[in-house]
This record gives structure tokens, sequence and C-alpha cells, in this order.
């Protein structure tokens, strides 16, 4: 059973006052006022962004640094190596340095480490590629800012480095020329949760401003932001948003050859949204790493016509399906051991099997969690070690949760809702028993059902297309910015509930007083076939359906209450 829990709702002469400005219904008004768009002015910039609301990139700590030393580099055909992350955030940040700096210096080069032999970040491996090569300027995306030891190695070899990061730094900070990352406590940048690609944005406007380098060279490459901001699942708010609302412009107007070719390889329809890129394109880029080496990504990225790119997005795509083959059976093992293991009752999850596969146990975690709303650890065996990857439900600290633990583990480290772990074997049932006592321990009650937030309570006859195009509008939807959901109580059927697939619930309703009926597709909720005969209380988002020439609107459920 999920909780309905309805946000905080706006006081009745608020919404009057901003719908006598705005000349539009009541609950679009209240939407906008939930999301902090409350007058006139700041409605138009809602709906209406300029790029040229994006912050004065020198506002950020050292960029000014950071560009005397880039500059330099360019100008004395030092070579210079981009570095990033194997995730689409790092790859979608060194696509973005690399192509945008190709055109003005010949000594370019890029390096992403491997998962399985390096790890995540700045690796001592990829320093020493660094020192191999004559690297003068490493630059860092998307990671860099707790890489305290492996820089001071690359400074001792006379490499400087420029990080370019949008993670939390720690006590100590890294030995570079100039940190980027709004998150120090010391930085003024008005906005702090912008991608890794963001921040590396910003690095390659400070420069065009600072060279006078043409704009237009590097808003070609803002569809490589949106589909950062989209897969690294930052807030939808402030420059995220307007980058955001840009980028997936040029992805749906004019993409980067890498980009076409994935969208025509993958079967995927534009206008693409940012759910769109979530789910179809961020897996198929995620993929690269999870199964091979994220370089295939890049390369995709980096070609420059869209038939070069083809052999690369075909590839990624045999690996998505890959990763989701053993996703699937990796999944379907973990639940079939829940039961049988008696995990069902007790308060976390904790599963291993040797042989997983590394690259996906993330995800079978978050897939666990769908079935079994409780904290959550899968770990498989690498390099003679156990590792792991933990995830969280909604208000609980997983990463306290292990901090509890840390004396069975070698490694830890994460946030709140997501965390990586490395164990010697002989630690396995020490650990499971701790992390069992700990996330009793922790958490609380409430944190044990899944939440569903819903915006407002309306009437079926609210919905119209008028509504639903201002609706659209509203997005790019996201983190802080999500897609309206919608409660309506008392609808029943107008046609016989259907189960589509075994498991997919599909319904005609209404609701008394309106000639208006929905088409209803609910995923996964086919349980609720036989418990409709009676009015029942909807929970959903709108969408709409094209199907054989027509456009309709359609409501996509989220849950039922009989």
């Amino acid at each position: 059973m999920k909780e309905w829990i309805l946000k905080p709702q706006p006081e009745e002469g608020q919404i009057k006052t901003l719908q006598s400005q705005l000349n539009i219904h009541e609950i679009l008004c209240a939407l906008l006022i939930q999301r902090g768009v409350d007058h006139i002015e700041a409605a138009r910039s809602f709906f209406r962004p300029e790029l040229g609301s994006l912050h004065d990139p020198f506002l950020m700590k050292d960029m000014d640094k950071a560009i005397e030393r880039l500059t330099q580099a360019i100008f004395e055909e030092e070579k210079i190596l981009i570095y990033g992350d194997y995730d689409v955030d790092g790859t979608t940040s060194v696509a973005l340095a690399y192509n945008f700096l190709k055109e003005l210096s010949p000594n370019i080069f890029t390096y992403i480490p491997d998962r399985y032999t390096e790890g995540y970040g700045v690796s001592r491996k990829g320093i020493q590629w660094a020192i191999d090569h004559n690297i003068k300027l490493f630059i860092t995306l998307d990671c860099g800012i707790r890489a305290v030891e492996n820089i001071q190695v690359a400074k001792d070899h006379h490499i400087d480095v420029i990080i370019c990061d949008h993670h939390l730094p720690g006590k100590e900070l890294p030995p570079a020329v100039a940190i980027l990352d709004p998150k120090q406590s010391d930085c003024t940048y008005p906005y702090d949760e912008l991608s890794g690609c963001g921040i590396g944005y910003k690095l390659l406007e400070a420069f065009s401003i600072q060279n006078g380098i043409e704009s237009n060279k590097l808003l070609d490459l803002l569809d490589l932001v949106a589909v950062s901001i989209a897969s690294d699942i930052v807030p939808i708010t402030g420059e995220n948003r307007l980058l955001a609302w840009f980028g997936l412009k040029k992805l749906n107007n004019s993409p980067l050859p890498g980009f076409a070719a994935l969208i025509d390889k993958a079967g995927m329809r534009t206008p693409l949204s940012i759910s769109d890129v979530v789910f179809g394109i961020g897996p198929r880029i995620n993929a690269a790493g999870r199964i091979g080496h994220a370089k295939t990504a890049l390369d995709l990225l980096t070609q420059e016509t869209k038939e070069d790119a083809y052999v690369f997005a075909e590839k990624l795509n045999l690996e998505n399906q890959e990763r989701r083959n053993y996703d699937e059976s990796i999944t379907a093992t973990a639940l079939d051991m829940i039961q049988v293991d008696g995990q069902v009752e007790k308060n976390s999850t904790v599963l291993y099997k040797k042989d997983w596969h590394k690259g996906v146990i993330g995800i079978v975690a978050s897939r666990c969690i769908e079935h079994y709303y409780k904290p959550t650890i899968i770990m498989t065996e690498s390099n003679g070690k156990i590792t792991g990857s933990a995830r969280s439900v909604n208000g609980f600290d997983i990463y306290t949760a292990l901090e509890n633990c840390s004396e069975h583990l070698i490694q830890f480290g994460g946030h709140k809702y997501a965390a990586g772990l490395t164990m010697e074997p002989d630690q396995l049932d020490n650990f499971t028993s701790a992390f069992e006592e700990s996330v009793t321990l922790l958490i609380e009650e409430k944190q044990k059902t899944p939440i569903i937030e819903v915006d407002l309570e309306i009437e079926l006859e609210d919905i119209d297309f008028k509504m639903f195009g201002i609706l659209k509008q509203m997005g790019p939807f996201g983190p802080q910015n999500m897609q309206p959901v919608f409660c309506s109580k008392n609808v029943f059927l107008k046609k016989e509930a259907r189960v589509l697939k075994e498991k997919h619930l599909k319904l005609f309703v209404s609701q008394a007083g309106t000639t208006n009926n929905f088409d209803v597709i609910g995923f996964g909720l086919g349980h609720f076939h036989n418990q409709l005969d009676t009015p029942f209380d909807i929970v959903y988002t709108i969408e709409e359906n094209h199907y054989l020439g027509q456009t309709t609107l359609q409501l996509m459920l989220k849950d039922i209450r009989v």
C-alpha cells in the first residue's frame, strides 16, 4: 500500500491574483505557485527562458585562474588531457570539452577510466598515462574534488590540474591550480546544482567570453548538457532548467551526429522529453561503461557525421540489450532469494552472489526496492573482494547506516540514497547482521511505506487539450519540477477493465457530472483488475496518446484506492 501525500496547497487569494494576471485555469495557477512562480514576470521567464539569464561564469570561484591556465595551454600548444568518469555525466562532459577544444588545438587528448580495473574518479593509472604522454594540463570533469593523493602525484610530476566537479568537497582539497565546484563553502556562485557537464559548460563559456569566441560554437553542443542533466538526476531548476530547455530543443531539432544515430538505432520518436532521455538515451550511453568500456560512448559523441556514428550506436544498442538481460535475470534471482532466505520480514535486504555482473548490481538494488520497499544492498565478487551497491528508500540515509558498519568494510562512499562498498569475503555475515541492526535502529515507521506526492485533487471535467497544452510548457520535468501528479476521486468504469500482457491495467473511466471519459493505463497494476466494481480513487499524470493518426489525452495511472 502506497501513501498518498497532498502537497501544500496555495492560498485561494494567491491563485486568484495570479489568474487575473495570466488568464489561465486556476489549476495551472496553483501548479505554478507550488513551483515558486507567483507573479507575471516570474511566469514570463518560466515559460519563455532566455540564455541571457545564465549567470556570469566568472562568478564561480577560481574561474579566472582556470581560464588563464587553459588559455596559456591552448596558445602554447601544450598537451591537454580531458578526464571524465564512465557514466553519462562523465562521458558527455568529456565529449563537450573535446568537441569544443579540438578546433583550437591539435593537442587535446581524452581519458575515461575503466569501471572494473580503475573504479570511479581520478585513478592512479590515469595519472600515470598523463605522465607517460607528457601531459601539461589535466582537466577533470564530473570528478576530482576528493582525489587529493592522485592529484598530488600529478603536481609532483609538473602537471597542472583544473578540477570541474559538482560533488561535495572533503575536508582537504586537492592541490589543483583551479577548482570549479559551486559546492565549495567559500564559492559564492548563485547556483550549486549544475551537473558535471554543466560545470564544464561554464568553463568553456568563460573561455569563449575571455577569448572572443562566438557563442554558437558552444551552443551547438548544448544537447550534451541536456542529456547529462537528465541522466544525472539533478534538479530541473535555475540554470539547469535553462540549459535543459535549450539543450532539449537542440536535441530534437539538430542533434549531434552521435545522438542522431543513437535515436535512430533505438527507434525513438521525437520530440524527446527529459523522461525519454532518462529511459532511452541515458541507459544506452551508460551501458558502454557497464558492459564494456565507456570509450565507445565517447567515440559515439565525438563523431562528425551520422554515418560514422552508426557503428558506435549499434554497439551501444547491443550492449544495452546485454545489460537488460543481466538486469532481468539477476533481478529474478534476487527476488527469489529474498523469499527463500526469509528476508521479507527484515528491515533491510542484503544479497550476495559471486557471479553477478558488477555493472548492473546498482540497477538490481533499485528493482528489488520496487518489490520490497526497504534499504537494499546487492553484492558480487570482484578482484577477490566483495563489492556492492546500496540503494535507499525515501527519507532514509543509507550512508549513515553504512558508517555504523564501517568496521566490517574496506571502504565505502556515496550519499544519502546511493552508495558503493567493498569488504573482505570473510566479513559478509558479520556485515549483513550489522547492517540489519543499523537499519532497524535508524529507520522510521513512515520510511517503510512508499510515498506518492500529489500536486492537486481535480475533477476529470477539468482536463482538456487547452489545459494540457499549458501543462506541457511547464517542462522540462525532472527533480524539483516533476510532471504534475493529480488525484481524482469516485471515478467509475465505462467499460470492463482489461489486463494487458498479464500485468498492465487498461481502463476507460468517467466521473459523475461530466461527459469527459478517459483511457487509463496502469503499468504493473493488473492486480487491481477484479477490485473495481465500485467507484474508486486514482492518482495519475496526463499524457498524449498518438494512434492511427489521432491524438487523445490519456491518464497514466500511478495508484488506485478502492
